[in-house]
């Protein structure tokens, strides 16, 4: 069912159920003031039927009680009265009340009694002209509340419809949006207040879904560009050495050199593969609380010998036990290293501090080098980046690793940082320690 359809039906039932209270109230108001005239009229004339009785009765003159009755009912068609001691009747009027128009009340005349027996007053009033002034006004609150529903109906549906009109209009602008306009937006100016935060939020998921998709067009295009590289040595190098004579030890080392090719191929989709598990919301999988120094010193330790070879020096400073993923930390951290070894000036100092603030810990790994320039600063954790020209690294540097640093980071509730000025480079990530959320 649509909005206009249900809004209109519940505008009509609450019309109806409205108009048919009003219409019982006023029935009910009605009916109640003819009987407030009705028992206005019995205690009227029960009033003078006790006068005359209590002027003919002492003596009792039934002549001129019935004289005198008569004389005033006859001019009061629309009652009936009966007169009565016991089984002796005293008076009958006229009036016969026959019928349901005819209302009928019996009681005693108060203060008047014959030899001791009480006189019995049954009086008939004639209500058929009440019944049907009630019946009539039944009818028509009936009507005027058909009527008023169906009128209600009408307008409800021409103005729901109109309240609709720029949903309408909204629709179509969604609807015009698309990857062949990039850039479009919503002007939100001329939508009701309630429609208003609706557009922003649409709006910025058009500027997310722009972002992720030219992100996603750079990443295959970054891929491809990776990949074709290696590709195109391996069968470039098979074709040589396919179309001449090689002796075996020339076909190791063309086999050796194919192998180095694949290994880079697999370590660029093994990173791959690890980015999208992480894209895919993948938490960190926690163990006990653990040294952070004692992982960075893990990774010094393998790469103390490419550090002695760039004549680089590694110290760490700090200290943290936090509940982590040692796998991924060390990762992370050997990614650090390696960044800062490829681009820290020979003889220099690399240097790893750890610290706490409230429920995260840091790692920074601060190393002297080429200054990066402030706008590369943002991309420098995007895929495949790498920052031009003093830091552009070799041709075995793929730029995935910090890349793989940031997803690692959001793994374990944390982000990463970066700051580089005056030759001096500090990039690192935070992590956060779920065992201090807990106490």
């Amino acid at each position: 069912m649509s909005i206009q359809t249900s809004l209109s039906r519940w505008f009509a039932v609450q019309t109806l159920i409205g108009l048919s209270l009003v219409c019982a109230m006023v029935y009910a108001a009605t009916r109640w003031s003819f009987q407030l005239k009705q028992q206005e009229e019995f205690a009227r004339h029960a009033d003078i039927v006790q006068r005359v009785a209590l002027e003919t009765i002492q003596p009792l003159n039934v002549n001129a009680l019935r004289h005198k009755l008569d004389d005033y009912f006859q001019s009061h068609s629309d009652a009936g009265v009966l007169l009565r001691v016991g089984r002796q009747t005293l008076y009958v009027s006229s009036a016969r009340p026959t019928g349901e128009t005819w209302h009928t009340r019996t009681s005693r005349l108060p203060g008047v009694s014959i030899d001791g027996q009480p006189v019995e007053l049954q009086m008939s009033l004639d209500i058929g002209s009440d019944k049907v002034l009630l019946w009539r006004l039944a009818w028509t609150l009936v009507g005027a509340a058909a009527l008023g529903t169906a009128l209600v109906s009408v307008t409800g549906t021409l103005l729901v419809r109109r309240g609709l009109r720029p949903l309408k209009r909204l629709a179509e602008e969604t609807g015009a949006a698309g990857p062949d306009q990039p850039g479009h937006r919503i002007d939100p100016t001329g939508y009701a207040s309630e429609v208003q935060p609706w557009i922003a939020q649409f709006n910025g998921l058009l500027g997310r879904v722009e972002a992720a998709y030219a992100q996603l067009e750079a990443f295959n295009a970054d891929v491809a560009h990776e990949l074709r590289t290696p590709l195109s040595n391996m069968i470039a190098q098979v074709e040589v050495e396919l179309g001449q004579d090689r002796t075996e030890d020339e076909l190791k080392d063309v086999l050796a050199s194919q192998l180095e090719e694949a290994r880079r191929l697999t370590t660029i989709v093994t990173d791959m593969l690890f980015l999208s598990k992480a894209d895919r919301g993948a938490q960190a999988r926690r163990g006990k609380p653990e040294s952070l120094a004692a992982q960075v010193m893990a990774v010094a330790e393998f790469q103390e010998a490419a550090l002695e070879d760039a004549h680089l020096r590694l110290e760490i400073e700090g200290e943290a036990l936090l509940a982590m993923d040692t796998g991924l930390i060390r990762r992370a951290a050997s990614n650090l290293v390696s960044n800062a070894k490829r681009y820290a000036v020979p003889g220099s100092t690399i240097r790893v501090a750890i610290g706490r603030l409230d429920d995260q810990v840091s790692l920074t790994v601060h190393n002297a080098g080429p200054t990066i320039a402030p706008d590369a600063i943002p991309h420098l954790f995007e895929r495949f980046y790498r920052a031009e020209p003093s830091r552009a690294g070799s041709a075995s540097h793929h730029g995935l690793g910090l890349a793989i640093v940031a997803a690692i980071a959001r793994m374990h509730g944390g982000q990463t940082f970066a700051e580089s000025s005056e030759g001096q480079t500090r990039i690192g990530l935070t992590l956060r320690d779920i065992e201090h959320d807990a106490t």
